[in-house]
């Protein structure tokens, strides 16, 4: 549950910290990595698993994907630093696979099985038995037994108990997974078909045994800060209330000027470009030339729409994201700085890394990883004094409206509508990629003929990403209480729209594929 402290977060969080602290402590990396299972591990009895000596094992692996490295080969000997020379470099991209799993981590647990719980009361009218298709239920000793040959999973035992005695279980990793691509090896455990994955990150969060996770770029933005090459910030529409209620927007600034960077932007400037763009494209393009636009801004979204739906590629607006557009802003008002992007997102890590944007995002962080940095520093968001704060400005509340499902479409209405008022523009959203995919085999059937459709991988929409602290509708009501206090509303009124001309907004030929491809 996000926002809820527990022995998984308690781990990610401790590995993020640690990392951070090597780099600005500019210690021996090799010996750090061998020395931190025991300190974040610490004594002689586990906590969370049967051996400490597993849980120090995986804490190792976390490590490693902390720093941008892959998970060891558990059929041959390496040390933990093994390979750490490659991670020890200012200039490094995330590597395929983002999304990794600890194998010796991972519970089994099981699949598409139904089982019979110890609430049985043996009643008399025994439903769950009577409304079985294939007769898989028999009673022994008054008590439902189940012929897994003959179950075929259809859960119609479970509804009709009126004890809830028998539950359908499933993996939750597998379940929060809407592409279905998460399998099962040979031994039981959880595997990723990475052909179809998105890394949208929430069989990450869904995993109560925290044997999946991502890889990081902390170490790599903290050499990059030392370097002395100035480091700008893109913060998110979603970060609002992402460190704590005291931790306002306008002390993040200062907060992070404290880690080292030399300022920060609002990605929500970009998501204004953005929506001027995909207004535009719709506008000359639907219905003349396509029946309907597929928003671009969510990496998983067009991932799946490229892979899942390829008869729909023409069909996303050809607008570059919000996060490109901001890191081009910034190149151009500071030439030879770096960026990084700050975000929910682990998507985002990958379209960064994309041959036609890797100049512009050099690096990309989520909110997790940046509590990490924050406490490896010891800054604590809250306690900054008023003195410092400076309120972050130049964007709509329509762009700070894009960290929820609904708040492109809604954007990008309100901007044709400031073209066109007598345009009718018609809509249709989904959050989460199981429902995405639904959205889109109605568009398939033709239902959303001169539709605008907006597709946002997580549940909820960017507020929900795997990269985020807090409870998704917790950060909902926190960015719309921050998006009323904009200067102004519609995007189409940004002050950087007169960059637009400059900044190459639209996507190459050559990046039509690159999100399938990069993932």
């Amino acid at each position: 549950m996000r926002g809820l402290e527990n022995g998984k977060t308690r781990i990610r969080h401790s590995v993020f910290t640690e990392i951070a602290k090597a780099a600005y402590e500019n210690r021996d990396l090799k010996q750090a990595l061998e020395e931190l299972p025991y300190k974040i591990v610490p004594g002689e009895i586990a906590n969370y698993r049967d051996s400490i000596f597993e849980e120090r094992a995986v804490v190792g692996e976390r490590l490693r994907l902390a720093l941008g490295m892959p998970v060891r080969e558990v059929t041959r000997y390496s040390t933990i630093s093994d390979g750490v020379n490659e991670a020890n470099l200012e200039e490094k991209y995330y590597e395929k696979p983002l999304v990794n799993i600890v194998k010796f981590a991972c519970n089994r647990c099981p699949d598409n099985v139904v089982t019979v719980t110890n609430l049985c009361q043996s009643c008399i009218e025994h439903p769950c038995e009577e409304v079985c298709p294939t007769k898989a239920l028999v009673r022994v000793n008054g008590k439902p037994v189940i012929d897994d040959k003959k179950c075929i999973r259809c859960g119609r035992c479970t509804r009709e108990c009126k004890y809830h005695a028998l539950q359908l279980e499933k993996r939750p990793c597998k379940e929060a997974c809407g592409v279905n691509a998460i399998g099962m090896d040979d031994y039981g455990r959880a595997e990723i078909n990475y052909d179809l994955c998105t890394s949208c990150g929430q069989c990450l969060v869904n995993c109560p045994f925290g044997a999946i996770s991502d890889k990081s770029q902390i170490y790599q933005v903290i050499k990059a800060i030392q370097s002395g090459t100035p480091v700008y910030v893109a913060l998110a529409p979603s970060y609002v209330g992402q460190f704590g209620s005291g931790a306002t927007p306008e002390k993040m600034v200062a907060a992070f000027k404290r880690l080292g960077f030399r300022d920060v932007y609002e990605v929500a400037i970009g998501a204004d470009l953005t929506v001027i763009e995909e207004a535009k494209d719709y506008l000359e393009e639907v219905p003349s030339k396509h029946k309907f636009m597929v928003t671009s801004c969510c990496p998983s979204w067009i991932a799946m729409v490229e892979t899942a739906f390829p008869e729909f590629k023409n069909n996303i607006s050809i607008a570059l994201t919000p996060m490109v557009l901001t890191a081009r802003v910034i190149k151009k008002l500071h030439p030879g700085c770096k960026t990084v992007f700050v975000g929910p997102c682990d998507a985002k890590k990958l379209e960064a890394r994309r041959p036609s944007v890797r100049g512009d995002v050099d690096y990309v962080l989520t909110f997790e990883e940046v509590l990490g940095m924050f406490d490896a520093k010891g800054v604590d968001v809250a306690e900054i004094p008023e003195s410092e704060t400076e309120p972050l400005t130049g964007s709509s509340a329509s762009g700070r409206g894009f960290a929820y499902s609904g708040g492109v479409a809604e954007a990008v209405v309100q901007t044709i509508h400031e073209k066109d008022p007598g345009v009718e523009v018609k809509v249709a959203h989904a959050d989460g990629l199981a429902e995405c995919k639904k959205l889109l085999l109605m568009a398939r059937a033709g239902h959303y003929d001169g539709y605008l459709l907006e597709g946002m991988a997580c549940p909820g929409g960017c507020v929900a990403g795997a990269g985020t602290l807090q409870p998704v509708n917790q950060s909902r009501a926190a960015v719309e209480r921050y998006a009323k206090t904009a200067k102004f509303v519609c995007s189409a009124d940004s002050e950087y729209g007169k960059y637009l001309p400059e900044l190459e907004v639209k996507k190459e030929s050559a990046d039509s594929n690159e999100a399938s491809e990069e993932n």
